[in-house]
């Protein structure tokens, strides 16, 4: 596979994730970090982070908008819920561990 191929496959991919996550607006952002260990915050991080790299001027505000689809105030305001007890306390536990590795 030639690297134009590898570099579109994998914006391809990055393409679906969002819109799958943007679709899933159920999904709280705590309930990612339990799982899977990162969040939309996240991918917006490694986002606004790659551009800095290449010189591409996107703060992290616009590198949220682009993640969630829309203004992250927008988001919270439509879509976040308060983190239940149980979800902090898996939170709580999985950075424990991450601690202890």
């Amino acid at each position: 596979m030639v690297q134009t191929d590898h570099i579109e496959l994998e914006a391809a991919a990055f393409r679906q994730l969002l819109a799958h996550l943007q679709q899933h607006t159920e999904v709280q952002n705590i309930e990612l970090m339990v799982l899977a260990d990162f969040c939309r915050n996240c991918l917006a991080k490694w986002y606004a982070a790659a551009a800095t790299e290449r010189g591409v001027e996107i703060d992290y505000e616009q590198a949220r908008e682009i993640v969630y689809g829309m203004p992250y105030s927008e988001w919270k305001a439509k879509y976040q819920r308060e983190a239940t007890p149980e979800q902090l306390a898996a939170y709580d536990a999985k950075q424990k561990l991450k601690g202890q590795s």
